[in-house]
């Protein structure tokens, strides 16, 4: 109808998009909501996880719809440890998500549809179109920037059907009994059901390159190792995860527009170690359906401002991040997760979730690290290596 509100836009079909619009189908009267994607498979091919602690229990009811699978454990394994915590664990899917977004009447998704631009109250399409909005967000992941220096987390997922059952009762985040090599490297294990399971190898590395090939033989000569005959791969995916070294806040968002909002990774909100994107995206939702009905200019700037809590509260985990890539020596990177791993259950669920306490912190670096003192020194300062990158 001519007079009926403009809908909101979220540029981008992927996981801060999605759990945007799952949390504004809650409200009352959260009016249209369009999500526009340049490819032509919204959501993409992708796994994401998290811990049941990462959220709070209000959230997880309005999560699950997009949840795939949840386990009520989870465990790891280091040449040196092997464990097993009492703490619930969820994943999405791409097609799980895809199809709770699929059920929601007030939100249209539409593929093979780039953008050329963004403004506070419109999008204009590749092929020249303005599509008038109420609300622009932008979610269109993470952009490269000097503002942030960064290590990171690259895996390759491939989902295999075994000839046997698998015989594992909940995920494996970490199996870091494989060789060390390209940083800090480990398997991590979904079983989704008695013979199909998701393994990736994932690389704690200096570098994004990712070669896809050699991965695949490590991840199926893994599964050989452990008896497992993989009769069939279903489906791949891949991903390089910035992780978070230093951060120049005012640097990072004057790139970006002051009238526009941004969401997920383009707005810098990921875990900084662990890279894990989900818990940001529900607090930001949250902080979003707080005060809808905004407009693009009000909404930009409350995101702004817990951006910079966010940022605040996260110059711990950046510090633990160069201390890993820039004062452990690469083969020697899990020995800092094997001494993590020894912690209580209550702090590691902690800090996954990003709310780690300064009783935590001292926990956490009491004690004599497995790596030399004084390349742990050097790495304290964030701001010279914001401001000139990497020594």
């Amino acid at each position: 109808m001519a007079d009926a509100e403009p809908p909101l836009v979220l540029v981008g079909a992927g996981l801060a998009s999605a759990i945007i619009a799952q949390r504004l189908s809650r409200l009352p009267a959260p009016g249209q909501i369009i999500i526009l994607e340049s490819a032509s498979n919204p959501f993409g091919e992708h796994t994401w996880s998290f811990h049941h602690a990462d959220v709070e229990q209000g959230d997880l009811a309005w999560l699950g719809p997009l949840i795939a699978r949840q386990w009520t454990s989870q465990s790891v394994r280091f040449r040196n440890l092997e464990r097993n915590l009492a703490s619930g664990y969820a994943s999405l899917t791409s097609g799980s998500v895809a199809e709770a977004i699929r059920q929601l009447s007030m939100v249209a998704v539409h593929p093979t549809t780039p953008v050329a631009s963004l403004a506070p109250d419109h999008v204009t399409l590749a092929d020249g179109t303005l599509l008038h909005a109420s609300c622009v967000i932008d979610c269109r992941g993470y952009r490269a920037t000097e503002a942030m220096v960064l290590g990171y987390q690259k895996f390759l997922g491939l989902e295999v059907e075994l000839g046997q059952t698998h015989g594992l009762a909940s995920p494996v985040i970490m199996d870091a009994t494989v060789d060390q090599h390209d940083g800090y490297r480990f398997v991590y294990l979904l079983p989704l059901s008695q013979t199909r399971v998701l393994i990736e190898d994932t690389r704690y590395s200096d570098g994004p390159d990712l070669d896809d090939v050699a991965l695949e033989q490590d991840i199926l000569a893994y599964a050989s190792a452990r008896g497992w005959s993989a009769q069939r791969i279903n489906r791949t995916e891949r991903g390089v995860l910035p992780i978070a070294l230093a951060h120049d806040f005012e640097r990072f968002w004057s790139e970006l527009p002051s009238d526009v909002p941004q969401a997920g990774m383009r707005a810098g909100l990921f875990h900084p170690t662990t890279g894990y994107s989900l818990p940001d995206a529900v607090r930001l939702a949250n902080v979003i359906a707080d005060r809808w009905p905004s407009n693009s200019s009000d909404l930009a700037r409350a995101i702004r401002q817990h951006a910079a809590a966010q940022h605040r509260k996260q110059r711990f985990y950046r510090l633990l991040n160069r201390m890993l890539f820039l004062a452990a020596e690469p083969d020697r990177r899990h020995l800092v997760l094997e001494r993590f791993y020894r912690l209580p259950t209550p702090l590691i669920e902690r800090f996954y979730a990003g709310r780690t306490s300064a009783s935590d912190m001292l926990r956490i670096l009491i004690g004599k690290p497995p790596v030399p003192i004084h390349r742990a020194l050097a790495c304290l300062r964030e701001t010279p290596i914001a401001r000139n990158g990497l020594p």
